[in-house]
């Protein structure tokens, strides 16, 4: 569904960071990166937000907090070149190998955070610059001028829609606060409060909800707590698995599915 609305304040100037995951956490980015890239390729989403781009085989695009190359590696193929930056040096590490194991040549790497001097790290100019789940920052505005600066034709970001792909049930389980801040609204308003009309289109993406054991479920919700689990947590998430996990065609699985949505905001500048 392509939308073109104004939305009511919400009342954010800046972003809030989440007491889930890390957002700019890089020795935990580092440590999380072929796992995180190799999930993320599973769901689904990289070809549905490629999708929504239509690429056109002349563009140059700007991929800015590119990860593992979620969208960079489907992407390549279907335009003249990508810059793919990143802060963690694991995923341009995987970006390369990524590159290298599928034979792709029209992809370079920087690592660069959102709060760098863009110019000095080389970035330069492009037809698209997109920012694909990664718009997580203290200064959202900010980041969206830089972007738009760089574009010569359109910018692609996307956020989070709601809880996005965290199991509040499971983390509230723990004892710990869930806090969120603001979803794709505030960022829609945003963009509109900067004079800049976006289209929107949703993505559902559905997430793994089955495990080979008890452990490997538990390890697989590490990700979801900014800076990892105390002892204590760890014992409440065992324990919310171990009533809540059922055993289901050799598998063991959560009694209700693991959906979300995410926002794809873009415009032509």
């Amino acid at each position: 569904m392509d939308v073109n609305v104004k939305y009511r304040n919400v009342g954010w100037e800046k972003r809030e960071r989440t007491e889930a995951a890390p957002i700019d956490n890089r020795e935990f980015w580092n440590g999380r990166a072929k796992e995180y890239s190799e999930y993320a390729a599973w769901t689904g989403y990289p070809e549905a937000f490629v999708r929504i781009m239509r690429p056109r085989e002349s563009w140059t695009v700007l991929d800015m907090a590119c990860g593992g190359g979620t969208i960079a590696i489907p992407l390549a193929r279907k335009v003249k070149s990508i810059t793919a930056v990143d802060f963690s040096s694991r995923m341009l590490d995987i970006v390369r190998q990524r590159c290298a194991d599928g034979g792709i040549r029209n992809i370079r790497t920087i690592q660069c955070r959102w709060e760098d001097d863009w110019d000095s790290a080389g970035i330069g100019i492009y037809d698209v610059a997109i920012a694909s789940r990664s718009l997580m920052t203290n200064d959202a505005k900010d980041c969206i001028l830089k972007l738009r600066r760089i574009a010569r034709k359109a910018v692609y970001i996307s956020t989070i829609v709601g809880s996005g792909p965290f199991d509040r049930r499971l983390f509230e389980a723990t004892g710990r606060k869930f806090t969120m801040g603001p979803d794709y609204i505030y960022y829609y308003n945003l963009l509109y409060e900067m004079g800049i009309m976006a289209n929107v289109r949703f993505i559902l993406e559905v997430h793994r909800n089955a495990w080979g054991s008890h452990e490997e479920a538990l390890e697989g919700q590490e990700w979801m707590f900014r800076g990892g689990m105390t002892e204590e947590e760890r014992d409440k998430v065992r324990d919310y698995l171990k009533e809540h996990l059922t055993r289901v065609d050799g598998q063991w699985r959560l009694p209700y599915s693991r959906r979300c949505y995410w926002a794809v905001m873009w415009w032509t500048t």
